[in-house]
């Protein structure tokens, strides 16, 4: 149907804000979708955009129409769906999800595509921040990644575990506290332009401490490893499944109990009443319990009382906490 095409194209603009941009994602020319939005502006009788160059921002009637338009797409998507026999999935379905929770994801999608063999998943790797906007514009179905301060009321977030921001450094590191570890060493720093960096750095400042920055990379293992090679310190989340507590080549020490147990949050983020929320809650659902297991088979209180790696938030709203 040439008009939900055409709807498809004006919600990639509305995302994009260029022409261009939005031509790669629907695989047309900028041409095709600069004739689909003039005809889609005659056929509904108002301009949607304000055009400068290359440049189409949503005016305010594209504004007023665009929650409308998503949901005109999801219904016709929810039409086209199979109609299938009670316990079964299919359909296509567009994952994405940042890559401590990659592993889990990858296996819980290649268990359910054994035994749905009409389910055709796509898995993505991104950051947090690039898969919310995906989500966002309908061009992803579902995201794992880090929860957001920011709420949008166009989609759902469901809470899966909790990780507690701790400090890992090398066995022989002097120092009792975390804060005159920090103080004490070079400082290994996650990406502050993500999320997760971004609280890692609000917890440096609540702290008080002044680091001595050495390096800052947007890969948590990573980090860890160069721990391990007594490169420095970091501040980290204690991810989910880690065997850092256990390992004699780390120490991992809380942070002070005034903090109040800072912690990232990790879930699934999907826009509200989408076409395939059958698939996406299934994929939630078993990589949950997946969680789960990692967690038990994982991880437990070390003799300092180091909190609980990858606390789990039951039900979904309760987590395990430090002492």
């Amino acid at each position: 149907m040439s008009s939900i095409r055409f709807l498809r194209s004006f919600l990639a603009v509305a995302h994009h804000g260029s022409f261009s941009e939005a031509a790669e994602q629907v695989a047309l020319t900028q041409a095709a979708i600069s004739f689909q939005m003039r005809s889609l502006e005659a056929e509904l009788g108002r301009e949607l955009f304000d055009r400068s160059g290359r440049l189409a921002i949503l005016n305010a009637a594209g504004r007023e129409l665009l929650p409308d338009i998503k949901h005109l797409v999801d219904l016709y998507d929810r039409l086209r769906l199979p109609r299938n026999t009670p316990g079964t999935l299919a359909g296509a379905v567009s994952v994405g999800s940042i890559v401590s929770c990659m592993g889990t994801l990858s296996k819980v999608v290649s268990a359910l595509k054994r035994k749905h063999p009409g389910l055709d998943v796509r898995v993505l790797s991104g950051k947090a921040s690039e898969l919310a906007g995906k989500v966002e514009a309908g061009e992803l179905d579902a995201a794992f990644l880090v929860e957001s301060r920011r709420k949008i009321a166009s989609t759902h977030w469901t809470p899966l575990y909790e990780e507690p921001l701790v400090v890992v450094a090398p066995a022989a590191t002097d120092g009792q506290t975390a804060h005159a570890v920090l103080a004490a060493n070079p400082f290994l720093r996650f990406d502050r332009t993500q999320r997760t960096g971004r609280q890692i750095d609000r917890v440096l400042k609540r702290l008080g401490v002044s680091v001595s920055e050495f390096l800052e990379l947007n890969a948590i293992e990573t980090l860890v490893e160069l721990v391990r090679q007594e490169v420095g310190v970091t501040l980290l989340p204690l991810l989910n499944g880690s065997n850092w507590q256990g390992s004699p080549d780390l120490r991992v020490l809380p942070l002070p109990e005034e903090l109040g147990h800072p912690a990232r949050s990790i879930g699934m983020l999907e826009r509200r009443d989408h076409a395939r929320q059958a698939i996406t809650r299934e994929i939630c659902a078993h990589s949950l319990a997946m969680f789960r297991l990692r967690t038990s088979a994982g991880t437990s209180r070390d003799q300092a009382g180091a909190p609980m790696a990858g606390s789990l938030i039951e039900g979904l709203p309760v987590s395990t906490r430090p002492a």
